[in-house]
C-alpha cells in the first residue's frame, strides 16, 4: 500500500470526490443528446416530456442521469437561491452564471439534456436588438436555447431570435416577471374571453417560430386543447394539468426544499424516495405514466 506525504497509507478510493463534485469524466451516455427534432418527435407521437429546473453544475448532472431531458435554468433562482420576493430582480449577469455552471455540469457528466436558458426581466422588453444581445449571452453560456415571457407583443422579437437561430421557448398563462400587472399569482386563461386571447397568443407564437411553450396556471381543459392545437409546439405544463405535452417544476419544490406551504400544482417527490435521484426519477416515472399532474389534485 502506498504512503501519502504524511506517512499514512494512501486512500484506494482513488474516484472518490470532495463537496459534492462531479468524477473527472465520467462514462459516455449511451442516450441519444436531446434535440429540438427529438423533442417534436416526441411531442407527435404523445410521449410525455419531462423538464426541470436547475441553477448549478452538481444537481444539473443528477438531474441528467435521472433521466430529465430538459433543464431549465429558471430566473426562480432569484427566489429560491437569491432570496427575493420574485423574479424580477434576476439580471442578466445572474441567469450567465447558472446557466454556464449547468452548462459545465452537463458536460462533465457527459449529459444528453436540452439546456434552455431564462431570459430575465428587462432583458428583451426594450427591442429585437436588445433581446438578441441578451440571448446571445446566454446561449454562449451553453444554453441550447431561451425561454421569454408574453403574449402577442413578443412573437417580433421571437421571430427575429428564430431567424438568426436561436430556439425559443415561450411563457403564456401565470408570467412572474408580470406578477405585479396580473394582480398576484392566479390562475390565467378562465373564462371564454381570456381562454380565446390566450389560444390567439399561442398560436401567433408558434407561426413566428417558437417551439415549445411553458404554460404555468393554465385550467387544464384549454391546456389540453392548446396541445392538439399547436402540432409544431410542445406545451410544458406547470399548475396546467397533464394533458400537456410535457412538464415542469421547479427542483426544491418537488425535493420539498420549502418552509412555507407549496403550491397545488406541486408533489413532493423526496416523501417516497431514498435520495434525490431517486426522486428525480420517480418524477421522470411519474409524468412518463401518467400519474403525475393528478388533475383532481394538481390543476385547476
Amino acid at each position: 500500500m502506498a504512503l501519502n506525504p504524511t506517512g499514512e497509507q494512501a486512500s484506494s478510493a482513488t474516484n472518490a470526490t470532495p463537496y459534492g463534485t462531479l468524477p473527472p469524466a465520467s462514462p459516455p451516455s449511451t442516450r441519444k443528446p436531446i434535440s429540438l427534432p427529438r423533442i417534436q418527435e416526441m411531442h407527435t407521437r404523445g410521449e410525455k416530456i419531462t423538464m426541470l429546473t436547475a441553477y448549478d453544475a452538481t444537481f444539473a448532472a443528477v438531474a441528467d442521469a435521472a433521466g430529465v431531458e430538459c433543464i431549465l435554468v429558471g430566473d426562480s433562482l432569484g427566489m429560491v437561491c437569491r432570496g427575493l420576493h420574485s423574479t424580477v430582480g434576476v439580471t442578466l449577469d445572474d441567469m450567465a452564471y447558472h446557466t454556464e455552471s449547468v452548462a459545465r455540469g452537463l458536460r462533465r457528466a457527459q449529459g444528453t439534456a436540452w439546456l434552455i436558458g431564462d431570459l430575465p426581466f428587462g432583458s428583451y422588453q426594450e427591442s429585437k436588438e436588445q433581446a438578441i444581445r441578451s440571448a446571445s449571452v446566454l446561449m454562449q453560456a451553453g444554453a441550447h436555447m431561451v425561454k421569454l415571457e408574453g403574449g402577442g407583443w413578443t412573437t417580433e422579437v421571437v421571430h427575429f431570435l428564430v431567424e438568426r437561430g436561436i430556439p425559443v421557448c415561450a411563457h403564456l398563462g401565470l408570467t412572474p416577471q408580470t406578477v405585479h400587472a396580473l394582480g398576484g399569482y392566479r390562475v390565467q386563461g378562465r373564462g371564454d374571453a381570456a381562454a380565446d386571447v390566450m389560444k390567439k397568443h399561442a398560436h401567433a407564437l408558434q407561426d413566428a417560430g417558437a417551439t415549445m411553450v411553458v404554460l404555468e396556471m393554465v385550467p387544464a381543459p384549454l391546456s389540453a386543447e392548446l396541445t392538439q392545437e399547436l402540432p409544431h409546439c410542445a406545451t410544458i405544463g406547470i399548475g396546467a394539468g397533464k394533458g400537456t405535452a410535457g412538464q415542469v417544476l421547479v427542483l426544491h419544490d418537488m425535493l420539498g426544499v420549502n418552509l412555507g406551504k407549496n403550491p397545488k400544482f406541486v408533489r413532493n417527490f423526496m416523501n417516497d424516495a431514498h435520495s434525490i435521484r431517486g426522486a428525480m426519477e420517480a418524477y421522470v416515472a411519474a409524468v412518463k405514466n401518467g400519474t403525475f399532474p393528478d388533475d383532481s389534485i394538481h390543476a385547476w
